[in-house]
Parts: C-alpha cells; sequence; structure tokens
C-alpha cells in the first residue's frame, strides 16, 4: 500500500469514494471540483493506493483562522472504499495529511464527521487517532 498526491487520472475513483462517502457525485461533478481544487495552492489531496487501484483519499486544506493567530489544517474529505477499511489506509492517510500539515507550520488539524449512527465506527478511528470530540467536530493539537 502506499501514498501519493491525487492526478487527474484519479477523478473515477475520486468519484467513486465520493458517493460511498454518502455524497451522491457524477464523474463529471468530480473532474470540474477536482481541477478548482488542484488549482488552490492551500488544497492537497491525497490517494492510497493497494496494487495499482485508489482505495482511499483524504482532501484537506491549510490557511488562517479568525480566532487565532497560528495557520491550522482542516480535513474536508476522507473515505476508504468499503471493501478496504482495517487494513491500514486510513491511518496511512491520515497521519501523512498531519505530516505535511505540520511541516507547513500548522498547529493542529481539524475535521467534521456527521452524527449519523454509521458514523459511529469513524468516531471511534478519529478518537484512537488522538482527535478529541469538539461541539460537532473533532480537533487534534499538535505538540511543539
Amino acid at each position: 500500500m502506499n501514498i501519493r498526491n491525487a492526478t487527474v487520472e484519479d477523478v473515477q475513483a475520486l468519484a467513486h469514494l465520493m458517493n460511498q462517502l454518502g455524497y451522491p457525485t457524477t464523474v463529471e461533478q468530480m473532474k470540474k471540483r477536482y481541477h478548482i481544487i488542484k488549482e488552490n495552492p492551500n488544497h492537497y489531496t491525497l490517494v492510497a493506493c493497494k496494487d495499482g487501484k485508489v482505495i482511499g483519499m483524504v482532501g484537506f486544506y491549510i490557511d488562517v483562522l479568525y480566532n487565532a493567530d497560528d495557520l491550522y489544517a482542516r480535513i474536508i474529505a476522507f473515505v476508504i472504499d468499503e471493501n478496504y477499511r482495517r487494513q491500514g489506509a486510513g491511518r496511512m492517510l491520515l497521519k501523512q495529511a498531519e505530516t505535511i500539515a505540520k511541516d507547513l507550520g500548522a498547529k493542529g488539524i481539524g475535521l467534521n464527521s456527521g452524527n449519523r449512527p454509521e458514523r459511529q465506527a469513524a468516531h471511534r478511528f478519529y478518537q484512537n487517532m488522538g482527535y478529541v470530540a469538539k461541539s460537532t467536530g473533532f480537533v487534534k493539537n499538535f505538540e511543539a
């Protein structure tokens, strides 16, 4: 299994993953979204691959906050194909996103996750990865 930056060739797989995440997305919609996202220098899209197949993705951005002086990262999409869950891809993707965020000077990283019953396993995963439930989202502060 390996983690790499997404490319335009991954658009079909990204659309498939968004559908699994519960956000109906056509390949054409994802193509438009991806082109806008990849042009934004603060946005990052990583994919997990196994045997040459995209099996997961994380999309995040780094920016300033209104309520703090430091840079902060926010995960805006994170999903592993349901056929490949519990094999370490999610952990690898999340760790790589955290590493990039830290390297770029972010002081922390956050994400939101739905409150639907089917998201409870994801909530446990985030907590096991060191994220803390805060409001309706999860936050993890990096050590200095």
